[in-house]
């Protein structure tokens, strides 16, 4: 059995910011005709207490693979200097069932994951949306930037993270990288002031942006929490804007900031205007007024990460790259 071995340098030479987008918005309207099998993502924890493995298996019918995403969680590993979130993905050809590839899971899914918001915030941001504002400080932060640059002319960026001496430093080098003034907030409510767009990627369980900081006409997308206890932001902000989400039933099962709107009685499923795929095929209204506050929920979803593997596996495949083994 020959497997094709991809490695993060090579998953970054061919799946720049500007393809992955295409390929997650192409991916997002699949899913939402309903050509995908997307079980939801599961946890299990370990014993020893230090940590959980997690489980993103999943189908694509366009186009057409299958396989399984395995990360681990292990909240302390920022103390020996490695990435909270390790991972692989195994890659599955649909005609015989051959594994195909094992590709790095942290650099797919950070990829995807930022693309999954720029195509968002290019479906349901403002046209002219100049300001950026990213809260959090982690590895999202590297990638969302240059995705959201992808799809809009922005001027100005402020960041904010609970560390303020690391949100400065990082605001320092990524401003020098992307050559756009970036300055760190000291506060959440000063660093979302006037901002077009608001992305959120922390690992928080409690809300950080409350509704009444949001910006009117702005575009937020909601990407860091994915279980039902955690949530970004609070439910006034889930009620000052059009709700929009990835994949409805991941939404209705783990979407913290919705699920607790529901609970609290303020809101209920029919509140979700839709899967940003419906918006992409046209089957529903987007952004009615530049007045309007948008809300892009992002669990991520296994049909990304199925998408963008299966990209980068032909496009190394037909190059002869990566490491081809003999299991």
């Amino acid at each position: 059995m020959e497997i094709r071995v991809i490695d993060e340098q090579l998953i970054r030479e061919l799946l720049p910011p500007s393809t992955c987008i295409e390929v997650v918005d192409q991916t997002m309207r699949e899913v939402s005709r309903g050509n995908a099998e997307l079980p939801l993502r599961r946890g299990m924890k370990l014993p020893n207490g230090n940590g959980v493995l997690g489980m993103m298996p999943g189908y694509l019918g366009a186009p057409e693979c299958f396989g399984i995403k395995l990360v681990s969680l292990f909240p302390g590993n920022h103390e020996a200097g490695l990435p909270s979130h390790l991972g692989l993905m195994v890659l599955y050809e649909a005609l015989q069932g051959k594994p195909i590839a094992i590709l790095d899971g942290n650099v797919i899914t950070g990829v995807r994951t930022a693309a999954a918001s720029a195509v968002a915030t290019r479906a349901l941001a403002r046209a002219d949306a100049a300001k950026l504002a990213v809260l959090g400080t982690g590895e999202q932060v590297r990638e969302h930037i240059p995705a959201i640059l992808a799809v809009r002319d922005i001027r100005e960026i402020a960041l904010w993270g609970r560390d303020h001496d690391k949100a400065t430093v990082l605001a320092e080098e990524l401003s020098e990288v992307h050559s756009i003034p970036m300055t760190a907030s000291v506060e959440v409510e000063a660093a979302v002031e006037d901002a077009d767009i608001i992305c959120t990627v922390t690992s928080t369980r409690e809300p950080i942006l409350n509704g009444a900081w949001i910006p009117s006409g702005a575009h937020v997308n909601l990407v860091g929490s994915s279980v039902p206890n955690a949530r970004e932001v609070d439910t006034a902000a889930v009620l000052r804007g059009r709700f929009f989400v990835d994949y409805r039933p991941s939404t209705l099962n783990q979407a913290g900031e919705l699920l607790t709107a529901i609970d609290e009685g303020a809101v209920d499923e029919s509140y979700i205007a839709g899967e940003i795929g419906q918006l992409l095929l046209g089957e529903i209204e987007g952004r009615k007024s530049p007045e309007e506050i948008t809300i892009y929920k992002s669990l991520g979803i296994a049909a990304q990460d199925l998408a963008a593997a299966w990209h980068v596996y032909q496009e190394a495949a037909a190059s002869g790259q990566g490491q081809v083994v003999q299991l």
